[in-house]
């Protein structure tokens, strides 16, 4: 409910064309251990929807999504005001702020609602449709260059998702869709964060991003409450947890290593959401499900990888 940037849904995906992570600085290159934050990331990601199924049917998605950027305001807030002060609350695009926060609670909305309805996986894998939405949006409307094999994998992306989702297929229904609207707001969300990245500091859109996201929900939250038991809150406790420690992880790791050698490892949260499925769920995808999964898990990463040895060159 998938950082800055999210991979994310809420979002977790890749980052925007192969840009650093916002208020990202460059540290030493440890390729390793960027690698191996980036994998703990992603599995706590995994655990994140997984946590998120689990009470989907439970929880409104009202109250779910209150806890879930209350949380994160809380935590940020205690982490680094101590440190940071009150300089951390200055902004010079609270228009764009808001833009993002209320971008990103549409997300992690779409996430909910969609997981009450699919596994874990085949959402996770569509999810990862995100980078090649910005390929697209890109092209179409910042008129970007794209070169025929990135075409290529944007095609055989969608065709992965239509794989899954199967129009007209026992399996589909209205709620299948949900989260391709999950993938449109998200990338929206990845581009307005590569614009404010230019100017704003990590901490503070973190920050902003729990608020307005607290915010919004609590505006309907009267309407939304409802009683819910000890090991539901403890649930909604732990899809906290893990979606705070996956961002903070996936900080350092790209503080650590280059985006084109952690991008392909992303990909990795797709094995994770399906093992966590099997386990929590007893889902094992079928046939069909396991190609599409497997065609966007590829065209994604390898799309992700020419584009940013396309900016590289670009750059040179």
């Amino acid at each position: 409910m998938r950082p800055p940037p999210r991979p994310c849904r809420h979002g977790a995906g890749p980052p925007v064309d192969g840009a650093r992570p916002h208020g990202m600085v460059s540290g030493v290159q440890r390729p390793l251990q960027g690698i191996g934050f980036v994998v703990i990331a992603v599995a706590c990601f995994a655990g994140l929807d997984t946590g998120t199924k689990m009470v989907s049917n439970v929880v409104p998605v009202v109250m779910a999504v209150w806890f879930r950027y209350l949380f994160q305001a809380l935590v940020t807030a205690l982490a680094m005001l101590p440190r940071r002060g009150l300089g951390m609350l200055r902004t010079r695009r609270p228009g764009l702020q808001f833009a993002r926060g209320a971008l990103l609670t549409a997300s992690s909305a779409f996430s909910y609602l969609s997981l009450r309805h699919m596994p874990v996986g085949e959402f996770t894998a569509i999810v990862m449709l995100t980078p090649l939405i910005i390929t697209l949006m890109a092209a179409t409307s910042l008129g970007e260059r794209i070169t025929p094999l990135r075409w290529l994998c944007v095609g055989g992306g969608f065709v992965g998702a239509l794989t899954v989702i199967r129009p007209g297929g026992e399996m589909f229904t209205v709620a299948s869709l949900m989260p391709l609207g999950l993938v449109a707001t998200n990338a929206a969300y990845q581009l307005l964060t590569s614009r404010l990245a230019k100017t704003e500091d990590a901490a503070t859109m973190h920050f902003y991003t729990g608020c307005i996201g607290a915010g919004l929900a609590t505006v309907l939250l009267p309407f939304a409450w409802t009683p819910l038991s000890a090991g539901v809150w403890t649930v909604l406790v732990l899809i906290g947890i893990c979606s705070t420690l996956g961002h903070y992880l996936l900080i350092l790791a790209y503080s650590r290593a280059p985006v084109a050698v952690l991008t392909p490892y992303l990909y990795l949260q797709i094995a994770f959401a399906t093992l966590a499925g099997w386990i929590a769920f007893s889902h094992v995808p079928d046939g069909w499900s396991i190609t599409g999964i497997a065609m966007i898990g590829v065209c994604g990463a390898l799309g992700t990888w020419l584009t940013a040895r396309d900016r590289r060159h670009a750059t040179r």
